[in-house]
């Protein structure tokens, strides 16, 4: 009977890819684990396992007690009649047991002990295996769709590309060919599953080492990359190399190489960003050097107002607002995209707001006074008060009220 076990368990690990040795050490380990239960340390359990001979058994000690209970323990009757008339109560005595001879339930938790730790070996074999493929790029063939999300086939195991791992435009169906990155191995009772992504900018990053030699051999570097996945990427590229185009070498002759990228990603836009020690134009490149007049970087903190012609604002801008929130979020900057006619309003309006009403042309101390104590203290409440209301103010008349707006108007 135990050679039929050891069959079986060989022909199980065999399955599973696991060696003789790692077989002999699982099942003694299971064995002992399940029988040492019954035992005490005192009983000095031993397995002995020999595939040759196709035998399991174990060895360890019994007390002979009057009446046994344990399996560590034997009746004095049944000691004697075994190991001689000279026994006595309170001897241990070598005992020798064949694996069928252990007892239903002790046999039933030994299988069940030994399955889990060949499928436990067998998990960490494909752990193992595809840690070594975790942060590549993996292809495989849509298995099937759930709320869950798409089970890939990867070869040896099924891979799950989860919902928030999905580019909200594309979808596949049963058999579709699908490249992913490979983000995660999760470990669980029920086995490995490789986390997949379609997402993540490292999978935009691996694409372009795979795509562009000078990525791949260090030549260029790619500093940073930020995605709004399916719609606009913007990869932050430099070299050290003074004979390399950092932005042709990625767009490739006529484009080729930036569109197979773009192709495997369903057509989302790729900019390519040349980093820049200078603000001003590290901004400009992150909006579109093309699309930009001129950048105004703030002395305190990371604001910038980037001024762009008016048939460039919308681009510069970007649908949905995607491009200069992009840029933004590349370069760290609060981005404004304003036209030169927009810009000057703007300083004009800051102007009027930081500059109390007495700066006004006019704006004699006493009439200030009574200005400010209606709630008028700087030149943009002027600005933005009516003829009427500043009439309204009591001691102002019309013409009073007319050259303070004139006045705030020419600021």
């Amino acid at each position: 009977m135990s050679s039929n076990i050891l069959a079986v368990l060989n022909q199980l690990a065999s399955f599973k890819q696991l060696d003789k040795d790692m077989l002999t050490d699982i099942i003694k380990e299971s064995l002992y684990s399940t029988i040492a239960k019954k035992l005490e340390p005192e009983n000095e359990l031993k397995i002995h396992l020999d595939f040759a001979a196709g035998d399991i058994y174990a060895t360890f000690k019994r007390t002979v007690v009057l009446v046994d209970a344990e399996l560590g323990e034997i009746s004095l009757d049944e000691a004697k009649r075994q190991y001689g008339k000279g026994i006595e109560l309170g001897d241990s005595v070598d005992v020798k047991m064949q694996f069928h001879e252990l007892g239903p339930k002790i046999i039933k938790n030994a299988k069940k002990a030994i399955q889990e730790r060949i499928k436990s070996e067998d998990a960490n074999k494909t752990s193992l295996h595809f840690e070594s493929q975790k942060n590549t790029i993996i292809t495989g063939k849509v298995k099937s769709e759930s709320f869950g999300g798409i089970r890939v086939d990867i070869g040896y195991t099924t891979a799950l590309l989860p919902p928030e791992e999905q580019i909200e435009e594309e979808y596949y169906k049963q058999g579709d060919i699908i490249k992913a990155y490979v983000t995660n191995i999760r470990r669980k009772d029920s086995g490995v599953t490789i986390i997949l992504s379609r997402t993540d900018p490292e999978f935009v990053k691996k694409l372009f080492e795979n795509e562009i030699p000078e990525v791949f051999n260090g030549d260029i570097i790619i500093k940073k990359i930020v995605r709004e996945p399916g719609i606009r990427t913007k990869v932050e590229v430099y070299t050290e190399k003074e004979n390399i185009d950092p932005a042709g070498s990625c767009l490739g002759t006529k484009g080729l190489r930036i569109d197979s990228i773009r192709k495997e990603l369903h057509g989302e836009q790729i900019d390519i960003v040349v980093s820049n020690d200078n603000d001003d134009e590290y901004i400009s490149n992150a909006i579109g050097r093309d699309l930009v007049e001129r950048v105004i970087v703030s002395e305190r903190g990371k604001f910038a107002r980037v001024i762009v012609k008016e048939k460039n604002k919308n681009l510069a801008i970007g649908k949905k607002g995607k491009n200069v929130r992009l840029a933004a979020k590349l370069t760290n900057y609060n981005i404004d995209i304003f036209t030169k006619d927009e810009y000057n309003s703007k300083l004009a309006e800051e102007r009027r707001i930081t500059n109390h009403v007495s700066e006004l042309e006019g704006v004699t101390p006493n009439l200030a006074q009574i200005l400010k104590s209606h709630g008028y203290t700087s030149v943009q409440d002027i600005y933005l008060a009516t003829v009427d209301e500043l009439c309204n103010l009591g001691s102002i008349g019309t013409k009073t009220a007319e050259k303070l707006k004139e006045s705030a108007e020419a600021f």
